[in-house]
């Protein structure tokens, strides 16, 4: 269980103000169909999330078991420096725009996954904790609990939000993952 909460709050948080999540911003404004919108993010995440997390435990498999607990510290502190700087959405994914707003978002909300934060997590968590599927469906979660909001509220929300603040407190969660996966480490020596 200790993997599904950790996965949902650290993506819930990291995604805040990550470029899926203006990608998300744009696809309600493009598309009425919110649940189109909504079900085509959980489909992109699941397929995403799921190779990054298998991608993760085979990675954890084959690294020796003294060093996965340092390697997995030195991923959490780069991804909490990661994390202060600022997504841009850079974007030009015009082209899937044809396809409908579940395949549109589907196919955008993949291929913007690619080498995100919030993907990199998921590799990160999944060689970290040994329950790989509850990791998917905790990023999963995560990812539906920053974006939905986005989608139901839409601009509205956006103009509300501090980013910055929310960036500085999923840096400051991934900080703390890698000291508990260090004080771990320290205290069974």
């Amino acid at each position: 269980m200790d993997a599904f909460v950790t996965s949902t709050i650290a993506v819930a948080i990291a995604e805040i103000g990550d470029k899926t999540q203006l990608l998300s911003l744009f696809l309600v404004a493009r598309y009425s169909r919110r649940m189109a919108i909504i079900m085509g993010i959980l489909v992109a995440t699941i397929l995403n999330h799921a190779l990054s997390a298998w991608l993760g435990a085979w990675v954890a498999a084959w690294i020796p078991e003294a060093w996965l607990p340092w390697i997995l510290a030195v991923s959490f502190v780069l991804i909490a420096l990661w994390l202060l700087i600022p997504d841009k959405d850079d974007n030009d994914d015009s082209r899937f725009l044809g396809m409908g707003a579940f395949m549109a978002t589907t196919v955008m909300f993949f291929l913007a996954e690619i080498g995100d934060k919030t993907q990199v997590a998921t590799v990160v968590l999944a060689a970290r904790f040994t329950e790989t599927i509850w990791v998917i469906i905790g990023t999963t979660v995560g990812m539906l609990l920053a974006n939905i909001p986005v989608i139901m509220a839409g601009q509205w929300l956006m103009d509300r939000m501090p980013l910055a603040t929310a960036r500085i407190c999923a840096s400051v969660l991934f900080a703390v993952m890698a000291a508990v996966t260090l004080a771990s480490v320290l205290w069974n020596s």
